[in-house]
């Protein structure tokens, strides 16, 4: 019986070593990765409505909707020394296209396009919108003293934020059927939308895709070119759909118009929107798509000037609540595949909870320590 009993004393002895070891090495990974942004998205208010510093949260800076930025909070996030980046939404038509029906999209059927769920696209090729965005980018970089933009909503009009996605085909108003025929010298018959959209797909789809790539390219680069111009050494960083590249039959490409190798070139970080819990996936899930990106997009997780890959993760209850535990396996899941940062969603999910604060706290302060 001693010989049976110290047996299975060294076998608990050997398994609690392990598990110890695993632990350690999940942690001490972390802790060898160089993390350059440990972030909230979302204003602030809510930790300094409890006088909660984020400094002192191991926050150390903050993503923000350019519309919630004033110049109190600049000043606030500057005292607590915090980077602060500006969410710019891009390609988000709502309350632009009722007042300016030229710029609404039209699907393959010469149909003006529906809200798919909550959010409505744009043409994103109709000058005036495009104009008009260019302008508001100018005057929020003249106003704010930022280290970055985030360009959000940069895809032809769908929705892929749900488990089943609105994937329409997209946008055959004048506007986009001009520019496609100039830019690529494909004529095209005369005859309704549908008939043109139909020649289009049936004859050049791949020219047709590539096209579509080209103008969200386009986008960004002018993008590029406002902060060359209004503040050199500021970021461009893309908020993105986490789609791998052939999930809903390639649909991040071949609907959503993202082409990561060409936006490598100028995106500065790379964002992917790894909210698992709105998409139905497994917390689980969070690490293995951003080790895919990090491979994708050949990132080396030292920082290097381009491009950065920092995901931002769901603290959202939304559509079912997130526990501390899930919260710390997903913020944790943003920091995998040589991710130089992580940030969550929403500042208010986390500063309502105390246990979520004590998850951030914890994860971030010891990532702080490195």
């Amino acid at each position: 019986m001693p010989r049976i009993a110290d047996k299975h004393l060294k076998k608990a002895g050997f398994l609690m070593q392990l598990v110890l070891l695993l632990f350690l090495f999940d942690f001490s990974s972390l802790m060898a990765q160089k993390v350059e942004i440990r972030g909230i998205y979302g204003n602030p208010k809510p930790f300094w409505d409890q006088e909660i510093s984020l400094r002192e949260l191991g926050v150390n800076a903050v993503f923000v909707h350019s519309g919630a930025i004033d110049q109190q909070m600049i000043a606030q996030v500057r005292s607590e020394g915090l980077m602060i980046f500006a969410e710019f939404a891009t390609l988000n038509g709502k309350n632009y296209v009722e007042d300016h029906p030229e710029a609404w999209a039209v699907n393959d059927k010469g149909h003006r396009v529906e809200a798919a769920t909550w959010f409505m696209g744009v043409c994103p090729t109709e000058p005036g919108f495009r104009k008009y965005r260019m302008t508001q980018l100018q005057k929020l970089l003249d106003a704010y003293d930022l280290d970055g933009v985030w360009m959000d909503y940069v895809h032809w009009h769908a929705q892929f934020e749900d488990p089943q996605p609105i994937l329409p085909e997209t946008c055959f108003n004048d506007y986009c059927l001009e520019k496609f025929s100039r830019d690529t010298g494909v004529v095209i018959p005369r005859g309704t939308t549908e008939q043109k959209a139909h020649f289009i797909l049936s004859n050049h789809n791949d020219t047709w895709r590539h096209w579509r790539c080209q103008v969200i390219i386009e986008w960004a680069r002018e993008f590029k070119e406002v902060l060359r111009q209004k503040k050199p050494e500021a970021l461009l960083g893309l908020f993105h759909c986490p789609w791998q590249d052939d999930e809903f039959d390639h649909a991040i490409r071949r609907v959503l118009g993202l082409d990561f190798d060409r936006l490598a070139e100028v995106i500065d970080v790379f964002s992917p929107m790894v909210y698992h819990g709105r998409m139905e996936r497994s917390s689980q899930w969070v690490a293995d798509n951003v080790a895919w990106y990090g491979q994708r997009l050949s990132v080396s997780g030292d920082a290097e000037p381009r491009p950065r890959l920092w995901p931002i993760v769901q603290a959202y209850n939304d559509p079912h609540i997130i526990s501390s535990e899930e919260f710390r396996t997903v913020l944790k899941g943003g920091l995998s595949g040589g991710a130089s940062g992580v940030m969550m969603f929403t500042s208010y999910a986390v500063a309502e909870d105390p246990k979520k604060v004590a998850v951030m706290k914890e994860v971030y302060r010891g990532l702080a320590a490195e």
